[in-house]
């Protein structure tokens, strides 16, 4: 599933969901128990969350047994990715003409 920018950057939007995703990201594939513990939550909470980060693609969950293991799908950064790379051109650009303006200026 490819998800549109907006759908990950609202995803993300929210602390406790990025919180969620970054614990995934950084602590490997996890049960919704242990992302429980840490998020200072309730599971039906955290479920939701994970509904939603599944729904923008950055999560994908595994049955192993009676419990689903969730895992974070960093490729699913990819439109996060574009646009900051776009955003960073634009702005590289437009500090180049302020510097170019300054040096004119100090002449």
């Amino acid at each position: 599933m490819v998800a549109s920018h907006d759908t990950v950057f609202r995803s993300l939007a929210d602390p406790t969901r990025r919180a969620i995703f970054e614990r995934l990201c950084l602590g490997g594939e996890q049960n919704v128990l242990a992302l429980t513990e840490q998020a200072g939550i309730s599971q039906p909470a955290v479920s939701k969350h994970l509904a939603i980060l599944k729904k923008a693609g950055l999560v994908s969950g595994r049955q192993k047994g009676r419990e689903t293991r969730y895992a974070a799908n960093t490729k699913a950064l990819a439109p996060l990715v574009d646009w900051t790379r776009t955003m960073s051109r634009f702005w590289d650009t437009k500090l180049d003409g302020l510097e170019d303006i300054l040096t004119r200026m100090d002449q």
